[in-house]
C-alpha cells in the first residue's frame, strides 16, 4: 500500500504537478528560456506569494520595481537549501544555468491567469543583463 504520492519533473521549463485546494507546487527546469540572455520580461502576481528553492544548479532570482519605465533591481545568487521568497505584488523573474532545477510553491492555479507581464524595451534588457553578469562573471 503506497501512501506517499511521489512527483518528479525532468523535462524542460515550469510544471505544476501538484495542485491543492489553495496552494500548488511547480519545478521550472533549466530550459533555453531561462537563460539571461533569452529572458525578455518580468511577471507579477497579485494574487499569491511565490516560494523558491532551488535544488540544483545555478539561479538567479531577480526582484524588480518599475518607476517611469525606470528599473530598480534586487538580485540574488540562490544558495541550496534556502526558501526565499517573493511577496505579491512584485515584478521578478529568475535565470537559470543548464542543469538548474527550483522548485516553486504558490497559490493553485496560478498559472492560469494571475500573472502580468512587463517587457523589456533594448535598453532595459541591456540593464538586466549587465546586473546578471555582475553575479555571474
Amino acid at each position: 500500500m503506497n501512501i506517499t504520492e511521489r512527483y518528479t519533473h525532468e523535462s524542460e521549463g515550469y510544471n505544476p504537478f501538484l495542485i491543492r485546494e489553495g496552494w500548488q507546487v511547480a519545478q521550472l527546469n533549466y530550459s533555453e528560456g531561462a537563460k539571461p540572455e533569452n529572458i525578455k520580461k518580468l511577471d507579477i502576481h497579485y494574487q499569491t506569494d511565490e516560494a523558491f528553492l532551488l535544488i540544483t544548479g545555478k539561479a538567479i532570482l531577480v526582484a524588480a520595481s518599475i518607476e517611469n519605465d525606470s528599473i530598480h533591481y534586487d538580485m540574488e545568487e540562490m544558495k541550496e537549501g534556502v526558501t526565499y521568497n517573493i511577496p505579491k505584488n512584485v515584478w521578478h523573474t529568475i535565470a537559470l544555468q543548464e542543469g538548474a532545477k527550483v522548485l516553486i510553491i504558490e497559490k493553485d492555479n496560478t498559472h492560469l491567469g494571475d500573472f502580468e507581464f512587463y517587457d523589456f524595451n533594448a535598453s532595459q534588457e541591456a540593464q538586466f543583463l549587465n546586473e546578471i553578469n555582475k553575479i555571474w562573471k
